[in-house]
């Protein structure tokens, strides 16, 4: 599952804005077939978007460093 890097969301609202007026010449061209393809990327786009910023509200969590075990012996 691929997730989006928080610093794409300027790209991701200019690609919003994009579909948003592609959506609007579909509807006055009457192309019912276009307009439901940009709605399924309108809402992919939309779920990308939002998960980012939650991912941008995330703290790091810290793992501490890795050790090794030493065998008992």
């Amino acid at each position: 599952m691929l997730q989006v890097n928080p610093m794409m969301l300027p790209r991701l609202a200019e690609i919003e804005k994009d579909l948003v007026l592609r959506r609007k010449r579909a509807e006055d061209e009457q192309w019912p077939g276009e307009i439901e393809g940009i709605d399924i990327t309108l809402t992919f786009v939309r779920t990308k978007q939002a998960d980012a910023a939650r991912l941008s509200r995330r703290s790091p969590v810290v793992l501490g460093i890795p050790t090794t075990r030493h065998p008992s012996g």
